[in-house]
C-alpha cells in the first residue's frame, strides 16, 4: 500500500489520479490533498477517502470544513500546499497544479527524501538547475507524470544514458493545429479549448494549442534526462499514439504508444517500478487506427515552441520569464482581455526586455517572476484602455 499526497485534487490531473486510487484501493491510499477554491469537491472527495490533511485556497473554506469534518486536519493557502506535500505518511507526492505555485511545495517534499510524481512542469521551468541539484543532494525521486516524459522515461528503463542519441516529443498540434496563422486572427477561447485528443484543463488546453506546453516540456526534458537541447526534437504527431521516442546512437528507436489517456502514466508513477491492470482503459488497436501522420514542426507558425527553445538555450533567468510572462497572457485571454496571438506577442516581449541572470539562486527566481507578472498586467491593462 503507497500512501499518496496530492497536490490539485480538483483539477485534470488531479481527479484522474483519484480514478487511479479508486481503480486500485488495495495499492493505494490518499493521505493528504490540496485543492484551490472548489471547497464541494474538497467534500466529496473527504467522504470517499476519508484523509489525514485537507488544504484549501481560503481560511473561511478550512475554517468550514474543519466545521463539517472535526476529525481531519485542514489548512489553507500556500503554506497549507507546503504542509501538504511535506505531511508524514505520504509515500509519493503527486504535484498537479497548475503553474509556479508548485514550486516550492516541490522543493520542501523533496528535502525530506520524498518520491515526486511531477505533473507540474512550470517547477521545472521555472527552476531546474535547482531542483535537480536539491533532488540529487537529498536522493529524492522524481517520476514523470507527462505523457511525454513517462514514454521517454519508460524508453529508458534498462538503458545506459551515455547511448542516447536524440529524444522525440510528439505533439498533437492542438485545437488549432490545422489553420494558418492568418486564421488564427480572431478565433475564440471556447474554439481554443477544444482539443481533439486530450481532456486537459484550461490553461494547459491553450498551452497546447500555442505549442507553449510542448515549449515548456521541452525544458522539462533538458532537465529530467541531462540532454542538450541541440538533441532534443518535436514532431507534430495529431493522432497522439506514440507519446514520445528515444534514438539511440546505433540508430536503434524505441516508442512507447497507447491511447490518449492520462490515467496511464499517472499510474506508472504511482506503481513503478511495477505495473498494474488498468480496466477501465482503452486498449490500442493499430489495425484500428490504420494509419499515423507525422509532421515536422514549423517554429514559424508555433512561434511559442521557438520562443522554448531559445529561453531553455539561454538558460538562467530566461525560462522564468516564459513561464511566468505566458501564464499572465493565457490568463488574460481566458478572461477575454486579449486575443489569442497577442499571446505570443507578450511572450517575446517579455523576453526581449528582461536582462539575463545566469545563476539565479531561489529567491531570485521568485523576484524575476515576480516581475515579470506586474509587467505583463501592466502591458494587458494599458493595451485594455486603449
Amino acid at each position: 500500500m503507497k500512501s499518496i499526497n496530492l497536490l490539485g485534487a480538483s483539477g485534470s490531473i488531479g481527479t484522474q489520479t483519484l480514478d487511479v486510487i479508486r481503480e486500485h484501493p488495495s495499492s493505494f491510499s490518499l493521505h493528504a490533498f490540496a485543492v484551490g477554491k472548489n471547497v464541494e469537491a474538497a467534500l466529496d472527495i473527504i467522504r470517499e477517502f476519508q484523509p489525514k490533511l485537507v488544504s484549501v485556497q481560503n481560511k473561511s473554506d478550512a475554517e468550514l470544513i474543519k466545521m463539517e469534518y472535526p476529525s481531519i486536519r485542514c489548512t489553507y493557502g500556500k503554506d497549507g500546499l507546503v504542509e501538504v506535500a511535506t505531511e508524514d505518511g505520504g509515500d509519493i507526492v503527486v504535484n498537479a497544479v497548475t503553474g509556479s505555485l508548485g514550486l516550492k511545495p516541490t522543493l520542501e517534499a523533496i528535502k525530506l527524501g520524498k518520491t515526486m510524481a511531477i505533473a507540474n512542469k512550470e517547477t521545472l521551468v521555472t527552476a531546474g538547475h535547482i531542483v535537480m541539484e536539491e533532488a540529487a543532494k537529498y536522493k529524492a525521486s522524481l517520476l514523470p507524470v507527462d505523457s511525454e516524459h513517462t514514454a521517454i522515461f519508460q524508453c529508458l528503463q534498462g538503458e545506459y544514458a551515455k547511448n542516447i542519441e536524440r529524444l522525440v516529443i510528439t505533439a498533437s498540434g492542438g485545437s488549432f493545429r490545422d489553420k494558418t496563422r492568418e486564421e488564427l486572427e480572431g478565433v475564440t477561447v471556447e474554439q481554443a479549448l477544444n482539443h481533439p485528443n486530450w481532456s486537459m484543463g484550461a490553461k494547459i488546453t491553450i498551452d497546447s494549442a500555442t505549442m507553449m506546453n510542448k515549449g515548456l516540456e521541452v525544458i522539462e526534458a533538458h532537465w529530467l534526462f541531462n540532454i542538450p537541447y541541440e538533441k532534443i526534437d518535436v514532431l507534430l504527431h495529431k493522432e497522439s499514439i506514440i507519446h514520445s521516442m528515444v534514438e539511440f546512437h546505433d540508430s536503434s528507436v524505441m516508442a512507447q504508444l497507447g491511447t490518449p489517456d492520462m490515467r496511464v502514466p499517472i499510474q506508472y508513477a504511482l506503481s513503478y517500478p511495477d505495473r498494474l491492470p488498468l480496466k477501465s482503459a482503452k486498449r490500442l488497436s493499430l489495425a484500428d487506427v490504420g494509419m499515423l501522420h507525422f509532421q515536422k514542426m514549423d517554429l514559424e507558425r508555433f512561434r511559442c515552441l521557438h520562443f522554448a527553445f531559445e529561453a531553455g538555450k539561454a538558460g538562467g533567468s530566461m525560462p522564468t520569464v516564459l513561464n511566468a510572462a505566458n501564464e499572465v497572457a493565457v490568463q488574460a485571454f481566458l478572461d477575454g482581455q486579449i486575443t489569442f496571438l497577442e499571446i505570443e506577442d507578450i511572450v517575446e516581449q517579455a523576453l526581449l526586455k528582461h536582462e539575463k541572470i545566469a545563476h539565479p539562486d531561489l529567491d531570485t527566481i521568485l523576484e524575476v517572476d515576480r516581475e515579470t507578472r506586474e509587467w505583463v498586467h501592466s502591458l494587458v491593462s494599458h493595451s485594455k484602455r486603449k
